[in-house]
């Protein structure tokens, strides 16, 4: 499934429908590149969580924990320590009781959770709010998020 996004409200948009419609032990790894949008898709998915602290990115603290929505939001960042093969002890939060949002997860290679969905941001080369989001998901988890995400986004764009 791809979505076309014409501008940052739309962006806006899709990742609010995706913090609403997530359920606990949900795991979403965001790939794009640098100026992709990962970050602002996080703060919209974060509103629709119910969730209205400030947002920052996560890139020197790994994870950030907010709990104050209808459940947690794990924001992580891996992009500084995937390289290192550390082990982050991230599997407590991937199998936890809230939404795992994890920036540059695909340089997590094995140390991915077994089931997550993973939206693929790129920019257009022409115009510089419009995003393309690919979804590929991976396990019977992220199929149901997937559709979960598409069918709110159909019903709230005709």
């Amino acid at each position: 499934m791809m979505i076309e996004l014409t501008s940052v409200a739309m962006t806006d948009q899709l990742a609010e429908i995706i913090g609403k419609v997530a359920h606990p032990g949900d795991n979403l790894v965001l790939t794009g590149d640098l100026g992709a949008g990962k970050t602002t898709l996080t703060k919209g998915i974060a509103k629709g969580l119910g969730i209205d602290q400030m947002i920052k990115s996560p890139t020197y603290t790994i994870i950030r924990e907010y709990t104050q929505g209808k459940m947690p939001l794990y924001h992580m960042d891996i992009y500084r320590v995937a390289a290192s093969g550390a082990d982050l002890g991230l599997d407590e939060y991937f199998e936890g009781d809230g939404l795992s949002v994890i920036e540059w997860g695909n340089l997590l290679e094995d140390a991915l959770p077994e089931d997550y969905l993973e939206l693929i941001i790129e920019k257009s080369d022409t115009e510089s709010e419009k995003r393309y989001v690919k979804f590929q998901s991976y396990g019977p988890n992220s199929q149901e998020f997937e559709k979960r995400i598409y069918e709110a986004w159909a019903d709230s764009h005709g």
